[in-house]
């Protein structure tokens, strides 16, 4: 696994909001059916001492780090309170914060990030819907039933379109190791290439899908720094230039980053793109 398996405690920041409460109780119904540990303790500012989706809340991460063992936190708090929950999570020891809120501050992630690099804590998002590896454990919104338990990784700045080709690579046969939402923001935690260096020396991973869009040059570097057979789908083809689409990262500024010019970069490495989701899992047969 990378990042995490079944052994992880989780805590969840903003555990009394509509988000935490559904989620947590998603998350820990996964935990029990793979025989995983879960979510151990909400923490929501002025709420200590309740309960919600039968899981102790706490006043502060470093609170329920007193009476519950955890590694990871999950982030369902407003924008405006997220950088400071990442922080707290890496200055409480938490070792990996996936942060799920979208709409940060550009300035306040970049903040957030340096922090937690500094503490030795990995961030995964913002902006994204977390990870899941199969049979393991669920960090966030993945809907785990289109999932399945096998050896293809997948990396995506996209949350539908990571369901989407989660669901055809399962219905073709080929389960999936663990699946990372890396988030559409301009500033992640995590990119292509940090989730690809796990990847590699990851023995459950025979290869990986990336999945991209317009932006930057991310896709291109992660498939670039890795040994490992990569697929990749690139979206937004049509996009005009200069209009942003959909995510915050996702614009084609000054010419550069656009999906055609990433997809050309990305075959000229020897990497197959699928002109669309459903084709995945007949490259991802390939290269296995």
């Amino acid at each position: 696994m990378i990042y995490a398996d079944k052994d992880c405690g989780v805590i969840v920041t903003g555990a009394t909001g509509k988000q935490g409460v559904f989620h947590i109780a998603l998350m820990n119904q996964y935990a029990r059916e793979v025989g995983g540990k879960g979510v151990v303790a909400g923490v929501t500012p002025g709420k200590g001492g309740q309960e919600v989706a039968g899981v102790p809340v706490y006043n502060s991460v470093r609170e329920a780090l007193k009476e519950h063992d955890a590694t990871a936190s999950v982030i369902f708090v407003p924008a405006a309170a997220a950088a400071d929950s990442i922080m707290e999570s890496a200055s409480a020891g938490l070792s990996l914060a996936v942060a799920i809120t979208e709409h940060i501050p550009v300035h306040d992630t970049m903040k957030a990030i340096e922090f937690a690099r500094l503490h030795d804590c990995t961030v995964i998002g913002p902006n994204c819907p977390g990870l899941l590896s199969p049979g393991e454990i669920k960090l966030g919104i993945m809907p785990v039933h289109l999932a399945a338990r096998g050896h293809v990784g997948v990396v995506s700045r996209s949350g539908t379109l990571t369901y989407e080709v989660v669901d055809q690579l399962t219905r073709a046969g080929l389960g999936q190791s663990t699946i990372v939402g890396i988030g559409g923001d301009p500033v992640i935690g995590q990119t292509f290439t940090d989730v690809l260096r796990r990847f590699e020396e990851d023995d459950q991973t025979r290869a990986v899908v990336i999945i991209g869009e317009v932006g930057g040059s991310l896709e291109e570097e992660g498939a670039r720094s890795t040994d490992l057979p990569v697929a990749a789908y690139i979206a937004g083809v049509t996009a005009p230039p200069e209009k942003r689409m959909g995510h915050a990262g996702a614009i084609i500024e000054g010419g550069e980053g656009d999906a055609r010019t990433k997809i050309e970069r990305l075959k000229k490495m020897g990497v197959p793109v699928a002109e669309r989701p459903s084709e995945i899992p007949g490259l991802i047969k390939k290269l296995l």
